[in-house]
């Protein structure tokens, strides 16, 4: 089958066309003000490349960031909140702890709704589902006058205690549909229906505020490939690792937040899989943010919250939590695009706001005058200025070099060392965080940005092997089209492991189970299912639960599970407490086996260099003659020492002295770097 996958960045949007074992690639600037324009575009161009009809065409696999920018951006929808009367303040209340403790200027994100816009609704229902009071439908035909005046566009419905009970969210989006023809309707019921008020309601209003949006944008994309000639079915890469149907992504498309990392995450474990590498760190820096996920065992880290827009770097909690199923991971604002200027103190500080794709860096030359990452890359001589993005994009250095003025003499250097400094130190703290280390761990380096600055961020981390794998540049696309089409439901239910209701809780994940078919058949009719189930699980009396896999639904099988997890995180067990768990989540996805490792060839050496350039190291300051190599001009077993670098049309490996290449038997890089 001839399959295309395309992935929208702040920058670049990256497209990936396979088929038999080939493929083909091309790299375009984003187009903000109409994202679709650069994929219809980028189609275009890479059919054409490979010689091959649209209607030829068998499966399209998209990302994109376009949630998540309009979340951090504050530029989705008009939205407002219904919700229980007497509880509209609770997302701007949030958590009762701060979490910059000895801050007093410490500020909190803003809600994405307004006060004036949260309403609150005559409803009542109990923690175990009793209706206290019921939904008064005359003020809720009010309350949507005054949205139908102020213009509105979405809704967001979260009463309290809907998960155990949908029936008031069910009929206020009933009345809220007549009364609001057009608008979006949110129901948390829907969205994230489990326990903790503020972050179930937080989610359901990330989903309103995104939705018109991302709707619109789906649907001019689908006319756009109608109108190419391309009738294959399209599906969105999810947060969770998964792709899912147009329909799906339409009602949820807060699942698509993160959906490009998560690409990049899948690739980073097939190609650890196929090192045969156990440890491993996934490295992915576009143009406007790297993303760092740790790796162990071939298996991803996962989690069920998220933050978005942090108001502080690396600070938990000064966030927008989303309760959505997704790859963990650190993201930060250290791409190619990022910024570069002195603080108030005269130091280099580096994003993280980004030049983005307009206007772009200084080199690029369509207007940007800051100083940024690529121009610090062009102006220490990592970047060919006719190879950029496959010769699409010509660099100017003198206008690099003139921007970089701004901040002094030589400032190039520095602006390199900042920002390989800051995704270290994002590193350090995510693994911390984790319970994990950087040390002795393998680099997979992949995005645009991110093969020039592996060497550096690895010896920075206490690494010494890189792997570049083949296609890095477009390596998060390349990653969805390894990715199995998924889904995942959740539900809370209360249940004390002493007294397990076995029977409830087959007949709970039996209507889960049917849920998550629904949505995988429609991508996915005949292909084998595989079904994980998780238990989200405490001690009486603790406040926050750890995830614990579930092989059988049996109570001293859940409590082996729990006492394994709880040791596994803390070191130990507590006796003689009774364990409960609260939430629930089985996730269906069609089988991707990983593949198998690959032996390696039998050294030989590279050929000659294909030119020479005077490229500066910002570690040592030596401005030296580095080896300029073609990596299609190398072949497995090839071994190269540095300085060197490889040029291909998305990206550049840079290989600095006192390091040696190596091509694989599958063709990746794997770099050695000495201490």
């Amino acid at each position: 089958m001839l399959r295309l996958a395309v992935d929208i960045g702040g920058t670049f949007t990256d497209l990936v066309l396979e088929e038999d074992g080939r493929s083909w690639s091309a790299k375009l600037l984003t187009t903000p003000a109409a994202p679709e324009r650069a994929v219809l575009e980028g189609t275009r161009r890479i059919l054409a490349q490979a010689g091959r009809e649209a209607a030829a065409l068998g499966l399209v696999v998209h990302g994109t960031t376009l949630a998540t920018n309009a979340l951090i951006e504050r530029k989705g929808a008009r939205t407002a909140l219904v919700t229980t009367e007497g509880f509209r303040d609770s997302v701007e209340i949030a958590w009762e702890h701060r979490f910059e403790q000895y801050d007093i200027h410490m500020e909190r994100p803003e809600p994405l709704v307004a006060r004036p816009w949260r309403r609150g609704v005559p409803e009542r229902v109990a923690a175990d589902g009793a209706v206290l009071k019921p939904l008064d439908e005359a003020v809720l035909r009010a309350i949507a006058a005054d949205f139908r005046r102020d213009g509105i566009e979405a809704v967001a419905i979260c009463f309290l205690h809907s998960f155990t009970h949908e029936a008031h969210e069910r009929r206020a989006a009933e009345v809220l549909a007549e009364e609001l023809p057009g608008v979006a309707l949110s129901l948390s019921c829907e969205v994230a229906p489990e326990i903790r008020e503020y972050e179930r309601a937080s989610t359901t209003i990330a989903n309103a505020y995104v939705q018109p949006l991302m709707a619109g944008y789906l649907g001019r994309l689908e006319s756009g490939l109608r109108e190419a000639g391309i009738a294959a079915p399209l599906l969105l890469m999810m947060s969770s690792g998964g792709v899912t149907t147009v329909e799906t992504a339409r009602r949820y498309p807060v699942r698509l937040v993160e959906s490009g990392p998560a690409g990049g995450a899948i690739l980073a474990q097939a190609v650890a899989a196929e090192c045969g590498l156990d440890r491993a760190v996934a490295f992915d820096m576009g143009g406007t943010t790297a993303k760092l996920t740790l790796l162990d065992g071939l298996e991803l880290q996962r989690s069920r919250q998220f933050e978005v827009a942090r108001a502080y770097r690396f600070v938990q909690g000064s966030g927008i939590p989303v309760r959505i199923p997704v790859i963990e991971l650190v993201e930060i604002g250290a791409g190619g695009g990022s910024i570069a200027r002195r603080d108030a103190l005269g130091r280099i500080q580096v994003g993280p706001d980004s030049a983005g794709s307009v206007p772009g860096p200084a080199c690029y030359g369509n207007g940007g005058t800051e100083p940024t990452v690529t121009d610090a890359d062009a102006a220490l001589g990592r970047l060919d200025p006719a190879r950029f993005a496959g010769g699409s994009i010509p660099l100017h250095i003198d206008r690099a070099e003139a921007a970089l003025t701004a901040l002094g003499a030589d400032a190039a250097p520095g602006v390199a060392e900042i920002v390989d400094e800051t995704m270290a130190s994002a590193a350090r703290v995510h693994a911390v965080e984790n319970g994990k280390d950087t040390a002795e761990r393998t680099l997979i380096a992949f995005g645009g940005a991110a093969p020039l600055h592996a060497a550096r961020l690895a010896r920075k981390l206490g690494m010494a092997r890189v792997v570049v794998p083949v296609g890095a540049g477009v390596g998060s696309a390349h990653g969805f089209l390894r990715a199995p089409i998924a889904y995942e439901v959740v539900r809370t239910r209360h249940l004390r492991l002493d007294a397990l209701d076995v029977a409830a809780l087959e007949a709970l994940f039996a209507a889960m189970r049917a849920e998550a078919e629904a949505v995988v058949r429609l991508g996915a009719p005949e292909e084998a299912l595989v079904e994980t189930r998780t238990g989200f699980m405490r001690y009486r009396g603790q406040g926050h639960e750890i995830a614990v896999p579930i092989s059988r639904l049996e109570a001293g099988a859940l409590r082996a599970g729990f006492d394994a997890a709880y040791a596994a995180l803390f070191g130990r067990t507590i006796p003689r407490l009774e364990v409960e768990a609260l939430t629930w989540t089985l996730a269906l996805a069609t089988s991707r086996p990983l593949p198998a490792p690959a032996a390696d060839p039998p050294p030989c050496p590279a050929p000659a260099p294909a030119a020479w350039r005077m490229v500066l190291d910002p570690a040592t300051g030596l401005r030296e003659e580095a080896a300029l190599h073609e990596r299609a001009a190398l072949a497995p077993g090839m071994t190269l020492a540095g300085p060197a670098l490889i040029v291909e049309d998305a990206t550049t490996t840079v290989v600095p002295r006192g390091a040696t290449a190596r091509v694989n038997a599958l063709g990746q890089l794997v770099l050695e770097i000495a201490a």
